[in-house]
């Protein structure tokens, strides 16, 4: 990676949940990022409007305008989501449909994490999620997706599972390698 660029990079819960264990686990990935780059933590998905073509004008709400100009400003883009009912949560896939058309995902590296207390980890939102941003022309760096996290953190929100924290290790230096390559 190249020290001399300063990266950035925005981090996603696909929860709303104040106790969702992707939101910890998140918080868990976020400090083993901080060594690499800035790491922004998004947590305004509750505050955007429903997704409307007809509000995607020039004074678009501040909320969407905010959440455009992080992924803007970001250098790559982790999001971690649980899955429910066998898809992403409406609240991630309304803030995905705000950037389809002003394009901020566009060729921007993105990892995506799908954790759940089931044994298949949130499978089918991870595979999911990642057909959206692939459609949108993210680049997608590698899905991964955590069964039985409610067995693999402790109540500090650390790691406890040493292949999930391998996995883990795994994925963000693939993505990082991609932010390296797209910059």
């Amino acid at each position: 990676m190249n020290t001399d660029i300063p990266v950035s990079i925005l981090t996603i819960s696909g929860s709303l949940r104040e106790k969702s264990l992707n939101s910890a686990l998140l918080r868990a990935v976020n400090s083993m990022i901080s060594s690499q780059g800035t790491v922004i933590n998004y947590n305004e998905m509750s505050q955007l409007p429903h997704f409307n073509p007809d509000l995607d004008v020039d004074n678009v709400d501040t909320a969407v305008a905010n959440w455009r100009r992080l992924l803007k400003e970001a250098n790559g883009v982790l999001i971690c989501t649980p899955e429910y009912a066998k898809g992403v949560p409406g609240s991630l896939k309304n803030a995905l449909d705000w950037v389809v058309s002003s394009g901020e995902l566009v060729n921007k590296p993105v990892a995506v994490i799908s954790a759940s207390p089931h044994p298949d980890g949130g499978a089918t939102a991870n595979n999911s999620l990642v057909g959206t941003l692939s459609m949108m022309s993210a680049l997608v760096v590698k899905g991964l997706s955590v069964p039985l996290i409610n067995k693999k953190l402790d109540s500090n929100e650390e790691i406890i599972d040493s292949e999930l924290r391998l996995n883990i290790q795994n994925l963000l230096n693939v993505f990082f390698q991609e932010i390296n390559n797209v910059h």
